[in-house]
């Protein structure tokens, strides 16, 4: 699925007509049902239509979804667009699943480790770093000053992290 993108999540059933609570990961929550039909892991396929926003998302009907018990069942199911359907990121933006994976080399070139997740918990980015040399993962601020250089072409972070974190 390196084509793909996780734009969105169905978060349970909303109601008793098979409707769905979704979430969306998209800059613009909207856009998610622009950019369908959107795939599961098992590739099924569902087109979406918004019906109203609600905290934390939308209520929506996808296709193939008719009843209560179809949509609890797809609780938790992530939901993929074709990258080539996404705008294209800004300067200085990234999507996530461009950034895990990536190497992280500090400021001298040594290694420290791979990108393993981006979370957002509401105050900015934070890549979770594993590594060799690390007992636990690590937390680094994805901020200009902590991560200065950014090369996907290279494969690779360099990270400039406060004093301690490693």
């Amino acid at each position: 699925m390196s084509d793909q993108v996780c734009v969105g999540a169905i978060a349970g059933a909303y109601g008793v007509r098979g409707e769905v609570r979704l979430k969306s990961f998209c800059a613009d929550p909207q856009a998610i049902a622009d950019y369908g039909p959107l795939t599961d892991e098992n590739g099924t396929a569902y087109t979406v239509t918004l019906i109203r926003p609600i905290k934390n998302g939308f209520v929506a009907r996808l296709s193939g979804v008719a009843t209560k018990e179809d949509a609890d069942a797809r609780k938790g199911v992530q939901l993929y667009a074709p990258r080539d359907r996404l705008p294209e990121a800004g300067e200085d933006e990234y999507y996530h699943a461009d950034l895990i994976g990536l190497r992280v080399l500090d400021t001298g070139g040594t290694e420290i480790g791979t990108i393993r997740a981006v979370m957002d918990h509401g105050a900015g980015d934070l890549l979770e770093i594993q590594g060799p040399g690390l007992k636990n993962t690590v937390l680094l601020p994805f901020t200009r000053a902590c991560v200065p250089t950014v090369d996907l072409a290279g494969g690779k972070v360099v990270a400039d992290p406060p004093d301690g974190l490693f």
